[in-house]
């Protein structure tokens, strides 16, 4: 239970009254799941929504794709494609959308780079780290897992 509504509240928090006990409780706008005790830290979206381009290279964990049967570009290539998509993107030159389906090396690609639905814990470390950080509608930096390179797009 607390009083103090002078101090602005965590992000994706709201403060509350109870119809039943007319006392204040906080609710995470992300999940819809509430508390008595004033939150300290950001609300966890628990689950977010992304698109993503990847770009494999030889050294990815499995150097093939729906768009090439064996994928032989260096890193560094793979690196300044990716740059070059962002680049277009940030520019509003093309549309996220677009660029995924044309050269994303992932099968989410057909979606438009769409991943849906995802939790922590279901996707490599370093994506998720940058993804959770995202807000909806911003686009990452480049990102570096095992499957290659992303940017990734936080639509929900």
């Amino acid at each position: 239970m607390s009083n103090d509504n002078e101090a602005p509240l965590p992000e994706g928090w709201e403060m509350r009254t109870s119809r039943s006990t007319g006392m204040t409780y906080f609710l995470n706008m992300y999940t819809k799941k509430s508390q008595w005790e004033r939150p300290e830290a950001p609300a966890d979206p628990g689950e977010i929504r992304c698109s993503h381009i990847l770009v494999k290279h030889a050294e990815s964990r499995r150097p093939t794709s729906w768009r090439e049967e064996n994928v032989t570009r260096t890193k560094e290539e793979a690196m300044d494609l990716l740059k070059s998509y962002r680049k277009q993107i940030v520019s509003t030159d093309a549309a996220f959308p677009d660029i995924a389906l044309k050269y994303s090396d992932c099968s989410s690609a057909k979606r438009g780079g769409d991943l849906g639905m995802f939790g922590r814990g279901q996707m490599q470390q370093a994506f998720e780290e940058e993804a959770f950080k995202l807000k909806v509608g911003q686009l990452s930096k480049p990102i570096e897992t095992n499957s290659g390179f992303h940017i990734i797009l936080r639509t929900v």
